[in-house]
């Protein structure tokens, strides 16, 4: 089963369970490291999630993948926050963290750079707007980002 599927149905397991609860469904992977495949999914919640959050997860989460059994190999189930340095995927994630610092990967070089960094304006006509300095702000059409995550601030 391809990896785009696995993490499709992984989605449509937990999303009933975390329903109605504070928890957040924030990213699922299906990757291999290795010899080892890994399903690694990203949980959050308002005031962060705790090792009870990801316990009560993994055990809903392992009873059903049990039940449906989509994933033909062996693999590492794991269940954590997204951490920091969070990843940003969904429209609701550019509109929650506006203002923020965030670093963006792109897939081909703009003005000579496959990374940019800059504070989040938002998602305007399927772009990402970056704010660069004090005057400048640029759009980056959301095709060709490869990855949007908060930036760690040390």
């Amino acid at each position: 089963m391809g990896k785009k599927r696995v993490t499709d149905i992984v989605e449509a397991l937990v999303l009933p369970f975390i329903d109605g609860t504070e928890l957040e469904l924030v990213d699922v992977e299906f990757v291999k490291e290795g010899q080892n495949w890994f399903l690694r999914v990203y949980i959050d919640k308002p005031d962060g999630i705790t090792i009870d959050d990801c316990q009560h997860v993994s055990e809903n989460l392992s009873e059903k993948l049990d039940e449906v059994d989509p994933i033909e190999q062996n693999y590492y189930l794991e269940v954590s926050s997204p951490g920091l340095d969070r990843p940003l995927k969904k429209d609701k994630d550019f509109e929650r963290y506006k203002g923020q610092k965030i670093e963006v990967h792109l897939y081909q070089s703009l003005d000579g750079k496959k990374q940019l960094q800059g504070e989040l304006v938002g998602l305007q006509d399927e772009s990402v707007v970056l704010k660069m300095d004090q005057d400048k702000e640029i759009k980056i059409p959301r095709e060709k980002v490869s990855k949007a995550k908060l930036s760690v601030i040390i």
